[in-house]
């Protein structure tokens, strides 16, 4: 891993951390906001630019944009704690998940690798061979996922249109009142 990908993954790990042990609503969302937003990121680079728009939208900009409006509405009581009390039971439990996962790291292949199971498979040497005489898209990628993953494209689609007209509605209410 390249020492841009370790700090993209220190980054994502600490705004997780710091979402769930912040007990300030406005900056665990903030917290979550920047996690969401390192997890796009990391699609990106995963080489997922659709998963990565999805939540980039979804997660760093509809999701932020609602949990900021709940809490115009609601009132912190003063005198609280900012940071929660650790549940060092759980933490542990945790702490030997992501160990156990971590193991795993060293049998995945590099991202982009020719020696890839993705890049050797006859599903692949099929998209690459017949993706333009099928639909006359010049690039393997759109054709995929307009052609043969379309379906799941225009969901993707309606799920991110339906957060947007969810969101105007919610803002419309709320200046109308």
């Amino acid at each position: 891993m390249t020492p841009l990908e370790v700090a993209l993954l220190l980054f994502v790990l600490a705004c997780a951390v710091t979402t769930a042990l912040l007990r300030d609503v406005l900056g665990a969302i903030i917290a979550f906001a920047a996690y969401s937003l390192g997890v796009a990121i990391v699609w990106v680079i995963l080489r997922a630019p659709d998963v990565g728009l999805t939540e980039a939208a979804v997660g760093a900009g509809v999701v932020t944009v609602l949990f900021l409006l709940t809490i115009a509405k609601t009132v912190r009581p003063p005198g609280e704690d900012l940071l929660v009390s650790v549940d060092w039971p759980a933490l542990g439990v945790a702490a030997v998940l992501v160990g156990a996962l971590l193991t795993t790291l060293g049998a995945l292949p590099r991202v982009g690798a020719d020696t890839t199971p993705v890049a050797t498979s006859a599903v692949t040497e099929y998209y690459l061979a017949n993706a333009y005489p099928e639909t006359g898209v010049e690039n393997a990628v759109t054709a995929v996922l307009a052609a043969y993953r379309g379906f799941d494209t225009l969901g993707e689609a309606v799920v991110v249109y339906a957060a947007i007209v969810g969101i105007l509605v919610v803002l419309r209410r709320e200046v109308a009142i």
